[in-house]
């Protein structure tokens, strides 16, 4: 399997393979190489798509929480890049439905970092068997681990935006707070969680 690999992918992508057998047995620190290694270059892509700074940083944290709730059923036949490229503009496509904004044409494809063409049709598996829904569960269990190492005011703010998928404007009502204090907040508490994901990965 390695030396079909070998002649399929670029050394990138075989270490990304490397990453993910590492992730999906537990290794906290695949993980954050993992987000250090495409946090950037999916944020930029999704910006291009919503032209707003706060959807694209919210977009780029759901996209790898998706992702890495779905590592366990990654499959090989094309990169991790590819996969992960397809899953954040399929969410932020989602998301543009939604909103109804005015945007950049979807239809577009968009080259991952082996330059492969990335297209927008994979669609988002939500059915899971008991197994996999397990599964789902221990991956939203590591989010939440470092979610747990937030400042307090941070960590219902989160809980509330990224789990139960409230709206600003709902989070604000829900806390009696200024949207614009919601926001903040929350864009301070996403440059926490980067920067525990990836010290957490220097120590341990």
């Amino acid at each position: 399997m390695e030396g079909i690999e070998e002649g399929r992918f670029s050394s990138k992508a075989i270490e990304d393979f490397k990453l993910i057998d590492r992730a999906v047995a537990g290794d906290d620190k695949a993980y954050a190489k993992l987000l250090q290694r495409y946090k950037r270059s999916v944020y930029h892509t999704i910006l291009k798509m919503v032209r707003n700074v706060d959807d694209a940083e919210d977009l780029t944290m759901e996209a790898f929480s998706k992702a890495f709730r779905s590592l366990h059923r990654f499959k090989r036949d094309f990169t991790f890049s590819t996969w992960l490229f397809r899953i954040a503009t399929n969410n932020t496509i989602d998301y543009i439905r939604k909103k109804k904004l005015n945007t950049l044409s979807i239809e577009n494809m968009y080259t991952d970092d082996d330059g492969q063409s990335v297209g927008i049709d994979v669609q988002d598996k939500e059915n899971l068997n008991p197994q996999e829904e397990a599964i789902r569960s221990q991956k939203e269990e590591l989010i939440q681990v470092f979610v747990n190492m937030l400042p307090g005011k941070y960590q219902r703010l989160v809980r509330l935006r990224y789990f139960n998928e409230l709206s600003y404007e709902e989070i604000a009502q829900e806390l009696d707070a200024p949207l614009g204090t919601v926001k903040a907040q929350l864009h301070r508490a996403r440059e926490l969680l980067y920067d525990l994901v990836k010290n957490k990965k220097e120590h341990l």
